[in-house]
């Protein structure tokens, strides 16, 4: 019998400051303690003021022990990286990025037609057997996203399965759920999750309700253990990304953009940097 998951924390992101003074909605970051592992972080986007100004982002900076997913939904991301990859991540678009051992990258947001940018950001950690692997990208562009359309449900699949369709992402050793879901009104939305998987729920439009406990946006919902999400909505829509996956249960030592198993691993990947050994081929 499934065992519906429940509410277990409703987290209001927090405003920071990242790259070239960038203000960000984060939810959570790396922490020693670990408490979403597979993941290690997740940031939340948005430049919507033309008073703003120039949108300076995230010049070159390095990676290493992570993969860093990059999720648009308006506007886009300009990116170019040491290894000479280059490219723009438009509207729809998924950029899985697995830094492996070690990589440089720019990001340079860009507003779209109506003068905003819009999108989501999430470190997914990886097992110490592959922190040192080679680099490499999956650029999911928007139309090769599938869609699963349901009683007022609309999934968009990145990775994992809904409804026996599979998201594109593959080889990703966390088995990852990635999913953008849209509930029109008085809808209910079931999605099986293997028990022992973390799972979280980014509500970033409307509101809606998980085992009679409400959630509105902006929060992200933390999910006690079970084997099924349900998530219910009444009089109002709404719009998440829902992520799960399987924990590593191993110890981590992050500092700033390198996760990695120990303080020693961190140390040396700042004398790579100095040394210019840093990035992997």
């Amino acid at each position: 019998m499934n065992k519906n998951r429940t509410l277990r924390e409703n987290i209001e992101p927090q405003f920071v400051i990242e790259g070239a003074g960038v203000l960000l909605r984060r939810s959570f970051g790396p922490q020693v303690s670990n408490r979403f592992d597979p993941f290690l972080l997740f940031d939340h986007f948005a430049f919507n003021d033309p008073v703003e100004g120039p949108i300076v982002g995230f010049p070159m900076h390095p990676h290493r022990g992570i993969e860093t997913v990059t999720y648009m939904l308006e506007g886009s991301v300009s990116h170019r990286d040491s290894l000479g990859n280059a490219g723009l991540i438009g509207p729809g678009d998924v950029q899985w990025m697995t830094a492996g051992g070690g990589i440089l990258h720019e990001e340079l947001p860009r507003r779209g037609p109506t003068g905003s940018i819009y999108g989501f950001q999430l470190w997914v950690n990886l097992p110490a057997a592959d922190k040192m692997t080679s680099p490499r990208y999956q650029e999911i562009l928007a139309d090769s996203i599938p869609v699963v359309e349901r009683d007022g449900t609309r999934v968009r699949v990145v990775a994992g399965e809904v409804d026996g369709v599979r998201g594109p992402v593959s080889g990703i050793a966390a088995d990852p759920l990635y999913l953008e879901v849209a509930l029109a009104p008085g809808t209910c939305f079931l999605q099986e999750v293997p028990a022992g998987h973390l799972a979280v729920a980014y509500v970033f439009e409307g509101r809606a309700a998980i085992e009679g406990r409400e959630v509105e946006a902006v929060r992200l919902a933390v999910f006690d253990d079970g084997d099924r999400i349900d998530i219910r909505t009444g009089d109002s829509s709404v719009r998440f990304m829902l992520m799960a996956g399987a924990p590593f249960g191993e110890p981590i030592a992050p500092y700033g953009p390198f996760v990695m198993n120990t303080r020693a691993e961190i140390q040396q990947a700042l004398e790579d940097l100095r040394n210019g050994t840093f990035v992997m081929r």
